[in-house]
């Protein structure tokens, strides 16, 4: 086909529906997973929903359910490669196919280099880029032997800018970029798409500390160059994106939704 020829993907708003399609996401019970999870079955999409607070996946499964989407929950540690093999077993046991995975389930622990512990600086690794690495891994062997499938990466701009008392967290996330990139390489030619979201500091329980410290407050918004921090239903659009046939000749890339923060 041509560059000037039509194809079949020329469908409009039909490239995002995600319509008989299941995705996991991991991290789901709150904030950024929650709201994700929401967007794709919104779009269509069935949900197997992980965390390790069985209350909040509990919650979020009836208000999918409530929108007519199927949604299961698995009790996942992410840090443990039996439980993220279940994670994918359980999905396909009770959902009847995967074809989208979300790595979304992290910490962070902010502290300066010279007093950050080697086995907390550990953790932060273990839990953000080994968990995605296992999830990913699990997800994967199912992606690539059906020939198709979508795996989501949640980054963060410290995986391309740096900041102060950020070293653990920032490890990370530029880790899971360039894990990100060799997925994808390694998966293109079995037609599964790897990307990461790389999201500014947006408005969610777990930054509530910093939203409501005013000198951390006041620095978030003078840098952002939109002047406002992220409110989390402005990552659905990115999500879906990259979950749906929308972005089904783009792989191995990082989409910020930053406000601007890394154009500068």
């Amino acid at each position: 086909m041509t560059g000037e020829e039509p194809g079949p993907e020329l469908r409009g708003t039909q490239l995002f529906d995600m319509t008989g399609r299941v995705a996991i996401v991991t991290g789901a019970g709150r904030g950024l997973g929650r709201t994700m999870a929401r967007a794709l079955a919104a779009a269509g999409a069935d949900l197997m929903l992980a965390s390790r607070t069985e209350a909040e996946l509990l919650t979020l499964q009836a208000e999918i359910q409530e929108i007519g989407r199927k949604a299961e929950f698995h009790r996942t540690d992410v840090t443990d490669e039996d439980s993220c093999a279940g994670l994918v077993s359980e999905t396909l046991k009770k959902l009847g196919r995967l074809d989208i995975l979300v790595n979304n389930a992290g910490i962070n622990i902010r502290k300066p280099v010279l007093e950050l512990p080697f086995e907390e600086f550990e953790r932060v690794q273990k839990t953000n880029l080994g968990g995605y690495f296992l999830c990913a891994k699990a997800a994967g062997a199912h992606l690539v032997g059906q020939g198709s499938g979508k795996i989501i990466n949640i980054s963060s701009i410290m995986g391309h800018v740096a900041l102060p008392t950020q070293a653990a967290y920032a490890s990370s996330k530029g880790a899971i970029e360039q894990l990100t990139k060799v997925m994808a390489l390694e998966w293109a030619a079995s037609n599964v798409q790897v990307n990461s979201i790389a999201p500014t500091y947006f408005e969610t329980p777990l930054t509530r500390p910093l939203f409501d410290d005013p000198e951390r407050n006041a620095f978030i918004t003078e840098r952002t160059p939109m002047g406002r921090w992220g409110q989390p239903h402005e990552l659905a659009g990115a999500v879906i994106f990259l979950a749906s046939d929308a972005s089904n000749f783009v792989t191995g890339q990082s989409l910020g939704v930053d406000g601007g923060w890394t154009a500068w």
